[in-house]
């Protein structure tokens, strides 16, 4: 049986993040910040006179969350290899990191899409808008399951017995107070 402490430790902390702190958990905070944001200004670009403003903040924030996908993606491979392969956490791995390519895949499309003919004028086209949301609801599963990798299996999470470090109680000072 393959031993989930294996799933626990970096393939390279350096590169990766600590043992029980990994990189990849606040990296996808840049991409999915930046699509959600480019969801919002796509959604605007309908409701304001003068959007093409926000049709071009949502192409840049679209580019923006391609090249934080990368980043995340890079530290997410290695600790995707960490996992041992023939368990539940690699196959769930597994379909995370595909659908997350198919959503970077989709929002480069996206901004060269948006790109071709120099750049958007006025509000977003009906086309982009739906593969924006269309993606960004594809970025939930994903995320869905890159929680359950973490809060279920544990992967790249400190082991309970490094947990427990936090629910010892605290020495206190001489006045009484807790660092």
């Amino acid at each position: 049986m393959p031993q989930p402490h294996q799933a626990k430790q970096p393939v390279s902390a350096a590169l990766a993040g600590p043992y029980g702190h990994p990189f990849h958990p606040i990296l996808v905070t840049v991409p999915i910040g930046a699509w959600a944001a480019g969801l919002v200004f796509d959604i605007a670009s309908h409701l304001v006179k003068g959007p093409e403003f926000l049709s071009r903040g949502a192409m840049w924030l679209i580019a923006l969350g391609v090249i934080g996908a990368l980043a995340a993606a890079t530290v997410g491979f290695l600790d995707f290899f960490a996992i041992p392969t023939g368990t539940r956490a690699f196959r769930v791995g597994l379909v995370h990191m595909t659908l997350n390519l198919l959503v970077t895949a989709a929002y480069l499309g996206n901004f060269l899409w948006r790109h071709a003919g120099g750049g958007p004028s006025g509000s977003v086209a009906p086309g982009p808008l739906a593969l924006n949301a269309a993606a960004f609801a594809v970025l939930g599963v994903s995320g869905w399951l890159g929680g359950k990798l973490s809060y279920r299996y544990g992967v790249r999470v400190a082991d309970e017995a490094t947990q427990s470090e936090g629910f010892t109680p605290a020495h206190t000072g001489s006045q009484g107070r807790t660092g």
